[in-house]
């Protein structure tokens, strides 16, 4: 097999497909058609002699062959662009870090992690990006993330059950609480009754994600009542407070609830608990991956007393090196 004669762009979109977990997805993010990405995998597999995809009915995933392509793939590609960056002038890739997290740590960890590495470590620079949970963990796999945040819900399964197991710790669990219109009835105490969001309106997540994002109570013993839909957190705030109904959030969201919003906790049924996972795979990590790592979870720690709720316990994990 000669690898020479692959191309960028197809390598980019086996990359890609990698990723999105789907050929639909893919050509979406790249703004191609489905026929080209296909083609372009195609060629790949055809070059490589063997199949790179194992085609299922939810998606794609790579085999055997494929991650061995996909970490030769990632590394030419990262190369392509250092060099990109360095002939225009931008810093190099030396220090640098990929970072995935899902929305809600965007709002606050990621955020005041990447505040204190400017302070602690100036010459480091992390690059990243926001996605599901699943686009995150098919993104480690594929190599083109060295460390990402992701959520769990109960039962708190693995993230995947590829072999070998991402490395990962659990830096906090959180209770779910309810952001409400300050002037809702629901809103004047200091919790709310699992009994009362029956008949509620909801804002939800957008229900094209693949993660389930949150928006509706867990549990609830009725159709509910869907009036938005929105993926951006602080839309969804900004329409709780416009009185256009009720949303779940994180705990750790309180402190960052605009006017008008109360982040109360719910009681009377199952708590409902939200676990912050730091992933990577399982291989010595570079020490730059260890202080991005290490800034992460020092921010963690601090919000895990988040208004709303007591403080939140920090449940043991392997090492992060």
């Amino acid at each position: 097999m000669d690898f020479t004669d692959v191309s960028l762009t197809a390598l980019r979109v086996f990359r890609a497909v990698a990723e999105q977990g789907t050929f639909t997805a893919a050509a979406g993010s790249l703004g191609y058609t489905q026929s080209a990405v296909s083609r372009q995998i195609a060629a790949v597999e055809r070059v490589a002699g063997a199949e790179l995809l194992e085609r299922r009915r939810d998606g794609v995933r790579l085999t055997a062959a494929g991650r061995v392509v996909m970490r030769r793939a990632t590394v030419v590609l990262d190369e392509i662009e250092a060099a990109a960056r360095e002939l225009s002038g931008l810093p190099g890739q030396a220090g640098t870090v990929r970072l995935g997290w899902f929305p809600s740590a965007g709002a606050i960890l990621v955020p005041r992690a990447l505040e204190a590495l400017r302070r602690t470590d100036p010459g480091l620079r992390v690059v990243g990006r926001e996605g599901g949970t699943p686009a995150l963990v098919r993104a480690l796999r594929a190599g083109s993330l060295d460390i990402a945040l992701l959520a769990s819900a109960p039962p708190f399964r693995a993230p995947d059950t590829e072999s070998p197991p991402l490395a990962v710790r659990t830096l906090t669990e959180r209770a779910l609480c309810l952001a409400l219109p300050a002037a809702h009835p629901l809103a004047r105490g200091d919790f709310v009754d699992v009994a009362d969001l029956r008949g509620q309106r909801w804002i939800a997540g957008s229900t094209s994600g693949e993660d389930g994002l949150m928006g509706v109570w867990p549990g609830l013993d009725e159709r509910p009542e869907i009036v938005c839909t929105a993926r951006d957190w602080l839309a969804k705030l900004r329409l709780v407070a416009a009185g256009y109904g009720l949303t779940t959030v994180p705990s750790v969201l309180a402190s960052e609830a605009p006017p008008g919003v109360r982040i109360l906790p719910v009681r009377g049924g199952p708590q409902e608990q939200r676990r912050l996972l730091l992933a990577r795979l399982p291989h010595p990590p570079a020490e730059p991956v260890l202080r991005v790592a290490a800034a992460l979870r020092d921010v963690a720690v601090e919000t895990a007393g988040a208004p709303g709720g007591a403080p939140e316990p920090v449940t043991p994990g392997p090492p992060p090196g």
